[in-house]
């Protein structure tokens, strides 16, 4: 059982994003849906999917990740082949340094942080075995139980993502420590556990028209928690089996409407803080029951979303979807930078990819970790590399990599000229908010309910980086995502979807319309690179939209050029976006540039217009350009992402028609130079 156990272990860390929901989202979870008929499928599920605990581990303490066996081949390991990576894990362990934030402790992220600190703290002590471990883990504990709401009074008490972090955390806790704690101490960790387990149990049950969005972290992570704490309590307490089974039904809905091919919807922050927790209940559930359920084709192929989104500096990323503060975070200010880059180094959790190159013997997932590793990033939880990082297995160095990754599901694509630092690189992106693969599964699977609200409304988009700087691109977490904020299109100064409305401006758009978003053409040659998408479909009926084909071309040397074809129902003001950290300058005439430190981005537009005779011949008519500042709404607080205040995000240029025309074509040639 050493190599599924030994490398089935969770990444859990401080880092959680902003409050990700509004109003209406939460009215979402609440409504039955009338498709819904009979019995409920996840019961089915419940009463077919593996679920029991091992015999063998029934009644043993440790079990739910390692036994007492393989802590000791672990002790080995710190001490010989990973000692480097384990000295370096126990540096900061967060238990002890500092003391648990006191009850009710409902500010930002404080639970979540108690959950992961017992897990390390008890983890650590099981490999050092220095007592100052286990007495930290031990307040830690006693914190946790000290709270008697887990999460926010206000918003999704004891269900949502601070109770899955504090189930987690002390379920671990009292597994590892089970021999180290006293009785009294046992019954109290183990009270609490049944309380919170039975309130978030109860929550998650299947009842009649109950909808879940299983693609959404916040059904998976509190869901994890929960399946945690099934597996060390499940000879302990009658209710446990029925917390495994549930656990288990629902987590086949995660993985069956999982990512199709690596790319993660919800942005790369949000794979930084939920992707741990699909490996924590994978890992949990092979060790505890035997079965491995980790052979899918987004785990296999993750790792190329990893290295295609960090920038070549890897100091950020490309940032579709709700990611940071953007210019902000990029600049090293704001909210969320201390978080995001603690001393100013930007943090991945790359050392999930140690597990997926193990689990699936990839050097090329092992070669992109070890790239991570020496840009200098880092990881919240570095000490699971102890038990994820396989020496034997030979990484694929990064610079033999392929330097571009089309993600046909999603329908998004990155290139770089190499893997340096200074290398020229670029995305684009054009798909439906949750990739293809969701049309055909929402009618086979009618439980499932989109939650899409991280993905943002930014069809036939593109974000640019070259000589060391991010040059032009998105604008960062928004509580009210907008077109606006991307190097897109507006219609009558609208955008796409159902923006404005709330935190998910895909809320009841016909997922039907939304699958015809897509990159139709990908032409990689030596001297040039082809991407085209269709964005159409992107914007909503009444703004009688009939073409939007956006054409994006680089070739080394000459620079980029966007070209767009757009035709209309009836005459309609079109207008061009494009955006800066900073600021755009006029240089003359309708040329403008983006400098950022040394480098420039200069941008020469274009505006036709089709003959009347002619559909193919094209006259240049006036531009209307305008520099303005980029506002946007912040998110807000728990259960009213949508209620932030407005802030500045850099700039954006505004390329309109002279007058409102049923038909242009926009050509803007970007050129980079020193």
């Amino acid at each position: 059982m050493l190599a599924a156990a030994l490398l089935l272990a969770p990444v859990v860390f401080p880092f959680a994003p902003l409050f990700a929901q509004d109003a209406r989202e939460l009215a979402q979870e609440r409504a039955a849906s009338k498709k819904l008929k009979g019995e409920h499928p996840l019961i089915e599920l419940m009463r077919t999917r593996k679920s029991a605990l091992l015999p063998e581990l029934r009644g043993v303490h440790p079990r739910v990740y390692v036994t007492d066996k393989e802590l000791a081949e672990l002790r080995e390991r710190a001490r010989t082949s990973h000692r480097e990576l384990w000295q370096r894990a126990i540096k900061n362990v967060r238990a002890l340094r500092a003391d648990p934030p006191p009850p009710p402790a409902e500010q930002r992220r404080q639970q979540n942080d108690v959950g992961i600190a017992i897990a390390e703290a008890a983890f650590v002590y099981k490999i050092e075995g220095d007592k100052k471990y286990l007495d930290a883990a031990r307040k830690y504990m006693d914190a946790a139980v000290s709270y008697d709401i887990w999460g926010y009074a206000s918003n999704k008490p004891n269900v949502d993502l601070a109770a899955g972090h504090l189930l987690y955390g002390l379920a671990w806790g009292y597994d590892l420590l089970y021999h180290d704690l006293t009785e009294k101490e046992r019954t109290r960790y183990r009270e609490k556990l049944i309380k919170q387990a039975r309130l978030m149990a109860d929550y998650f049950k299947p009842k009649p028209g109950r909808t879940f969005a299983y693609s959404q972290n916040h059904t998976f992570i509190p869901i994890t928690g929960l399946g945690v704490a099934a597996y060390a309590l499940y000879d302990e307490t009658p209710e446990a089996p029925e917390w495994a089974r549930l656990t288990r039904a629902i987590y086949d809905r995660v993985f069956a409407t999982y990512s199709q091919d690596g790319y993660y919807y919800e942005g790369f922050e949000y794979w930084i803080f939920s992707t741990p927790w699909l490996v924590h209940y994978l890992d949990a559930h092979a060790h505890s029951t035997g079965e491995d359920l980790y052979d899918r084709p987004g785990f296999r192929l993750m790792h190329n979303y990893v290295a295609h989104s960090v920038l070549p500096s890897g100091n950020y990323v490309f940032d579709f979807g709700d990611i940071f503060e953007g210019p902000l975070t990029r600049a090293g200010k704001g909210e969320d930078y201390k978080r995001t880059h603690p001393q100013g180094r930007f943090h991945t959790n790359y050392n999930l990819l140690y597990r997926l190159a193990q689990r699936f013997q990839s050097g090329e997932a092992q070669g992109v970790a070890e790239w991570q590793q020496r840009l200098g990033q880092v990881n919240a939880e570095d000490f699971w590399s102890l038990v994820w990082f396989d020496p034997n297995l030979k990484p694929v160095a990064i610079e033999k990599q392929t330097t571009w990754h089309y993600f046909p599901d999603h329908d998004v694509f990155y290139w770089r000229s190499d893997w340096t630092r200074d290398a020229t690189a670029f995305a684009f992106k054009c798909g439906p908010p949750e990739g293809h693969h969701t049309k055909s599964l929402l009618q086979q699977f009618p439980d499932w309910r989109l939650s899409s609200g991280h993905a943002h409304p930014d069809a036939n988009s593109f974000i640019i980086f070259a000589r060391g700087e991010y040059l032009t691109g998105d604008t960062g977490y928004a509580g009210l995502p907008m077109t606006e904020h991307h190097n897109t299109l507006l219609v009558n100064g609208k955008g796409q979807a159902k923006e404005g409305t709330g935190h998910d401006v895909f809320a009841e758009v016909s997922y039907e319309l939304l699958n015809r978003i897509r990159i139709s053409e990908v032409k990689v040659e030596p001297n040039q690179v082809t991407v085209r998408g269709d964005a159409t479909a992107a914007y909503s009926l009444e703004l009688g939209v009939k073409k939007f084909v956006r054409e994006f071309v680089y070739k080394p040397g000459a620079g980029f050029t966007i070209s767009d074809d757009v035709e209309t129902e009836k005459p309609a003001l079109l207008t061009f976006l494009l955006h800066a950290d900073d600021r755009i300058e006029k240089e003359g005439g309708n040329r403008f540039s983006i400098k950022v430190g040394q480098v420039k981005l200069l941008i020469d537009p274009t505006i036709e217009q089709a003959t009347e005779q002619r559909a193919t011949q094209h006259f240049q008519i006036p531009i209307q350009a305008a520099i303005e500042t980029n506002m946007l709404t912040a998110p807000g607080p728990p259960g009213a992402v949508d209620k932030g205040e407005r802030q500045e995000r850099g700039q954006k240029l505004l390329l309109s028609t002279s007058k409102p025309t049923t038909r242009a074509r926009l050509i803007m040639r970007l050129r980079v130079e020193n």
